[in-house]
């Protein structure tokens, strides 16, 4: 079988190609340097010879989405649309990450897979966007939201928390803001899984299980690194206003996967502590 990771350079597609590396699976890692997905014919011929592809590739500057929407809308939909054109004339599977700044982030328990897109931000639509057409182009498809990822590869929250943590007395960190912090080399792993087990098209929700606030993220990751957990500080959203709105609740639900038999990533805490070492750049 061979694989096509779009966006090979960010946080997710590191892992991934990593992780089909140490299988002995057949790889091509397309970084943005070497693949401009929103150029169509780039993409269709990137995507001969490959069984499945899976699109990693993406914008994900929120804030600055707010103001160059048409630019994030390039990436997060033509290009979605031109790599599933692709792997629909190449008879390849293709595996599509989205996220969860589709739902409106209103509800109070975990949002289904079949839930009403209803996205608040510009790098939402733009993702919705890619997600409707990532479905009318082929039917072979798997739509896998993510949220709230950390991973070695890249800048993330558990890593700011870190050198905050280092240099100062006290951090505050809202606690308004609910979701599931998850690992990419989790998403990595499960998407392997999904692929191997020959699931049936659809939406799957790759996050950990259960919940957390921000605060309660940080609170992990400050005593992870041997600092105080009591040196984060719960505060509002109104303290920290940003050109995008971030939803209020991020929590996916996971029954899709059950539904195929595929078992969930685990609680997100237990996670974290598997995690932190590699993440953190601490390990022995």
């Amino acid at each position: 079988m061979r694989w096509l990771v779009t966006g090979a350079g960010g946080m997710l597609g590191q892992d991934l190609v990593a992780l089909l590396e140490r299988t002995g699976a057949d790889v091509t890692a397309a970084a943005r340097a070497s693949l401009d997905v929103t150029d169509a014919t780039a993409a269709e011929r990137a995507v001969e010879g490959h069984d499945v592809v899976v699109n990693c590739a993406a914008w994900t500057a929120v804030d600055d989405a707010e103001r160059r929407e048409p630019d994030a809308f390039a990436v997060n939909a033509v290009g979605a649309a031109n790599l599933a054109r692709g792997a629909r004339l190449a008879g390849a599977r293709i595996v599509h990450v989205s996220t969860d700044y589709v739902f409106d982030g209103a509800a109070t328990a975990p949002y289904a897979e079949d839930a009403p897109l209803a996205p608040r931000s510009a790098y939402g639509r733009t993702k919705a966007a890619g997600e409707w057409a990532v479905r009318a182009e082929h039917d072979d498809h798997l739509v896998v939201r993510t949220a709230w990822l950390y991973g070695a590869g890249g800048p993330c929250f558990p890593k700011t928390m870190a050198r905050l943590a280092a240099d100062r007395d006290s951090l505050d960190v809202v606690d308004d803001q609910v979701g599931q912090p998850t690992w990419t080399a989790d998403v990595a792993d499960l998407v392997l899984r999904l692929v191997q087990a020959e699931v049936a098209p659809g939406t799957y929700h790759a996050t950990s299980s259960g919940e957390a606030s921000w605060f309660e993220f940080a609170r992990a990751v400050v005593a992870s690194v041997g600092e105080p957990a009591d040196k984060v500080r719960p505060t509002t959203s109104d303290a920290f206003v940003r050109p995008a709105p971030r939803p209020a609740f991020s929590v996916l639900g996971h029954d899709a996967l059950r539904r195929a038999g595929v078992e969930p990533i685990g609680p997100w805490g237990e996670r974290w502590e598997k995690a932190a070492k590699d993440v953190l750049g601490t390990r022995d």
